[in-house]
């Protein structure tokens, strides 16, 4: 369906005729779910698994067992696979109640109880680490997830010190130091004033009709990872006078050194507090998916409906299944859909559901931007050393990077060359050559074992029920990809003249990227058509420029028929 012009941009549309086909990827995943800690419904970029854990952090233990969440499968593994960036954000359960920590009192000269105060970015009670320190220097609440801060290398004459933030776990005697700021001051108008080198932002979600948005307070970008400056009660402005001399009025509000503290009063927990606790891994129910229900991710799907502010090429939503889950999962596909530049890896039962439940529920969904794999994965977590059933979505996003790694976006994302899946231990159900076929027919890509080889995803259709060439996934990842290249560079011509020389300047730049397409096997014809055929005096006048991009892609071999014929002695051979 065409989009309604309104206001100006870059508007692409795609004209499948049924005897035509056209089809492909951008740069990155999103996976949304629950973790340890980390900002509530923020997305967040990460860019390796050690930044992952640093910002939304690991294992967890409830009644004395470690887990991980499927978040942290997942870009676990889409790290290990080549993955370069990766878009996250953290749901929580009763997400409205949980807030961040702020630091116990910095306290400066005599009178002075608390010169500025912390706040930690990350949000729920499991960031709280008060507690009275042990002999050894120890907080009994100290944890690897939470935080402890320290004051050094106070310096009254230029009004400046050290902040250290410690990780919660640490010793006086063996102090874990994430983060140093040296030489911040409280002085407004310096450029190393506490609140300008740390950042004092806080984000939160809002909406403007059905429209989200992130929303920003504060005035200074955050630079640490872990923390803002919450407020500086004691700014000391103009802290030197015009001779370098500084003023003794001031000397007081310094933080004294060697003082170290805690953070507090941090609400919201990862349990859930309901009947029978949190459920994971094949535990999952369809109201307790790790301890969240399905409407804690609405929020987060709307938001990323912004496509000019967050960029990935495959979203996924480990935990959530058709079969309990469809309303929400609708809402994503609707809004994968809206956005044209990404595709859902889809899961449709829960753990122990049969073949026929599998196929019932895919026939419930017509979309060439949703794919779905069956069944769920026994998976190597590498945080806890164990094996743990995931839903296949946990693993896709990594078979998706490692296929555009190794070869092209447009390639098939399946097989023994791309379709591997070397940190699976085993499918839940091994399936014979007949329950495949009966999973492709419905649309269902199998995830396959065989001898020597491993566990293979074995097919590549999307949930698209014509068929054209976006049933395939491959294609569709191919107009993913062409339309997030041309479409930045489309971008560059908005408000530019509408003349002949604007679109020479668009063809020498389209033309030579699909001939390298064509070259690296992702079509075998194109033709781009950007002149006055589809540029008269009516399109001009309108403020338009338009140009018509007709593509064949290329097709995959995804059945190989031989022909063995047995001839008798002296037959000659067929020319």
């Amino acid at each position: 369906m065409a989009e309604q012009i309104i206001s100006p941009g870059v508007f692409q549309n795609e004209n499948v005729p049924i005897t035509l086909e056209a089809a492909a990827a951008p740069i990155g995943a999103a996976i949304i779910g629950p973790t340890v800690k980390g900002p509530i419904g923020i997305p967040t970029q990460v860019t390796t698994y050690s930044d992952y854990k640093t910002k939304f952090g690991s294992t967890f233990v409830s009644g004395g067992i470690e887990y991980s969440y499927f978040t942290n499968i997942s870009a676990q593994n889409y790290f290990k696979q080549g993955g370069a960036s990766l878009t996250v954000i953290r749901v929580a359960s009763g997400s409205d109640d949980f807030t961040p920590a702020t630091s116990s009192a910095v306290v400066g000269g005599t009178g002075v109880a608390n010169v500025f105060k912390l706040q930690t970015i990350s949000e729920g009670n499991n960031q709280n680490s008060t507690s009275t320190e042990t002999t050894g220097g120890a907080l009994p609440s100290g944890s690897s997830d939470n935080l402890r801060w320290e004051i050094t290398n106070v310096d009254s004459g230029s009004g400046i010190f050290t902040l250290n933030i410690r990780q919660g776990n640490d010793r006086q005697s063996d102090k874990t130091i994430l983060e140093s700021w040296r030489g911040v001051s409280l002085d407004p108008k310096r450029d190393d004033y506490i609140a300008k080198v740390i950042g004092n932002q806080v984000f939160s979600v809002g909406l403007d009709g059905t429209d989200a948005y992130v929303s920003v307070t504060g005035e200074y970008p955050n630079k640490s990872k872990y923390v803002i400056i919450k407020e500086v009660l004691k700014p000391t402005p103009d802290y030197l006078d015009g001779a370098g001399n500084f003023k003794a009025a001031f000397t007081s509000s310094l933080p004294l050194t060697g003082k170290s503290g805690s953070f507090g009063d941090g609400i919201g927990s990862i349990f859930y507090g309901g009947a029978g606790g949190t459920k994971y891994y094949n535990n999952i129910t369809s109201t307790n998916v790790q301890g969240l229900a399905a409407d804690d991710y609405t929020s987060s799907f709307n938001l990323l409906r912004n496509k000019d502010q967050y960029a990935f090429n495959v979203v996924s939503v480990p935990g959530l299944y058709y079969s309990a889950h469809s309303s929400t999962l609708d809402t994503l596909i609707t809004n994968t859909t809206t956005r044209g530049d990404s595709i859902l890896p889809l899961d449709l039962v829960a753990y122990g559901a049969t073949s026929a439940t599998a196929i019932t529920q895919a026939g419930n969904v017509n979309s060439n931007y949703a794919s779905a794999y069956w069944p769920w994965l026994l998976v190597r977590d590498e945080d806890t050393k164990a094996n743990v059933w995931c839903p296949a979505s946990t693993i896709i996003p990594s078979v998706y990077v490692y296929n555009d790694n190794t070869s092209e976006a447009w390639f098939a994302p399946a097989g023994f060359t791309r379709g591997t899946m070397p940190n699976v231990v085993a499918p839940e159900k091994t399936l014979p050559r007949t329950l495949r076929d009966n999973l492709y027919n419905a649309k269902i890509n199998p995830i396959a074992t065989f001898p020597g080889t491993g566990v293979v995803v074995y097919g590549q259709k999307t949930l698209q029920s014509l068929s054209t060439a976006l049933d395939r996934v491959n294609v569709r990842r191919l107009m993913i990809a062409l339309k997030a290249f041309i479409g930045n560079v489309s971008q560059n011509l908005v408000f530019e003249p509408n003349t002949l020389q604007t679109r020479n300047s668009f063809l020498s730049v389209v033309n030579p990227y699909l001939e390298s397409v064509q070259q690296n096997q992702g079509l075998y014809a194109f033709k781009v058509v950007m002149d006055d055929s589809n540029n008269g005096p009516d399109v001009i006048d309108r403020n338009e420029l338009r140009g018509a991009i007709y593509l064949q892609p290329v097709k995959t071999a995804e059945f190989i028929v031989l022909d063995f014929n047995l001839l008798p002695t002296g037959a000659e051979f067929p020319s």
